[in-house]
């Protein structure tokens, strides 16, 4: 084999290895999934999103329907308003139920709908009314740390 064939190749191999890792990055990030279908977009409100971020997944039984596209403070409420992009093939009766929940134990929070028996349906700009917030490990602990002290002290 000849010195520019193999240099050849190593740089076919190289450019395929950048490639790759291109790849593996936006995978990681959720920037690949660029999606160019029609959307539409709901509003939900949260008294703690926890760790939800931006392009976060929102998922209805398991599947992905659509993303997290804005998370901002509502000064007036003091709550957290979320903004969802869903795909348009999925449309969710006017009584879904939304939640932020975790993956797994320690696993990346999602936003999951719990469709309702409404025949009405959600509407582009809607606001959801019926939500959940996010479970907060830190709170839960202290609250049984503190029902665990205040037993002890009963005695």
């Amino acid at each position: 084999m000849s010195r520019k064939l193999l240099d050849l190749w190593v740089g076919f191999f190289v450019v395929i290895g950048f490639a790759a890792l291109l790849f593996l990055a936006l995978r990681v990030g959720n920037l690949s999934s660029a999606n160019f279908a029609e959307t539409y977009q709901l509003t939900a409100k949260f008294d703690n999103i926890g760790g939800l971020k931006v392009r976060g997944p929102v998922k209805s039984a398991g599947v992905v329907v659509g993303r997290v596209s804005e998370i901002h403070f509502d000064p007036q409420s003091y709550e957290a308003v979320a903004t969802l992009t869903i795909d348009s093939r999925y449309r969710f009766p006017k009584d879904t139920f939304v939640s932020i929940l975790t993956a797994g134990l320690l696993g990346e929070q999602y936003i999951g709908l719990d469709a309702g028996g409404d025949e009405k349906m959600l509407k582009p700009g809607d606001v959801v009314v019926k939500t959940q917030s996010a479970v907060v490990l830190e709170k839960l602990i202290s609250q049984f740390m503190f029902n665990k002290a205040s037993e002890g002290s009963d005695k």
